[in-house]
């Protein structure tokens, strides 16, 4: 189930926080790999020039950033600024 199958606790409660971490890590993990996978979408479809595409990767990328931030995987202020790029960067599409 998890990666890591070793821990340096001892006490009862220690190996039930080094459970509960490897847990935390793993979903962690996967909701920022969700999120630098859409913020690559979003690059890519500003970088073919296609404004409609572009705006619905956005659109999709502004929701997984936020919530990313919303389960405390990501800052606020760093999903805001992400998000503030990729609306930028659509921005300047023209088509």
């Amino acid at each position: 189930m998890f990666e890591r199958s070793f821990t340096l606790a001892n006490h009862k409660s220690a190996l039930k926080r080094a459970r509960q971490n490897d847990i935390r890590r793993l979903r962690n993990r996967a909701v920022k790999t969700r999120t630098r996978s859409i913020v690559k979408r979003v690059r890519e479809a500003a970088g073919g020039n296609s404004k409609d595409i572009a705006l619905q990767e956005l659109q999709a990328a502004q929701s997984i950033v936020d919530k990313a931030a919303k389960k405390g995987v990501i800052h606020k202020k760093t999903a805001a600024r992400k998000i503030s790029r990729l609306n930028k960067l659509v921005a300047k599409i023209e088509g």
